[in-house]
């Protein structure tokens, strides 16, 4: 049976990959994890938002604040 990891484990093996991270607003970012903290805040590089599924705009790198976020998913 495979170790299950700690939350935060599975952050830092998707660190400087592609993840989406989707907010309580509804609101979808898609960008590179650069890093985050205990908390969470995390820093997007070459992100975008997306509403509804659509991309509205690029952002480049971004600040999310950790309670703020509902899901991170790597892609």
């Amino acid at each position: 049976m495979e170790n299950m990891s700690r939350p935060l484990d599975a952050l830092n093996k998707a660190r400087n990959k592609r993840v989406l991270v989707e907010l309580k607003n509804g609101r979808q970012y898609i960008g590179n994890l650069v890093s985050f903290d205990i908390h969470i805040n995390t820093v997007l590089e070459e992100a975008e938002e997306r509403i509804d599924g659509e991309v509205k705009r690029k952002l480049g790198t971004v600040f999310v604040r950790g309670d703020t976020i509902t899901i991170i998913s790597p892609q």
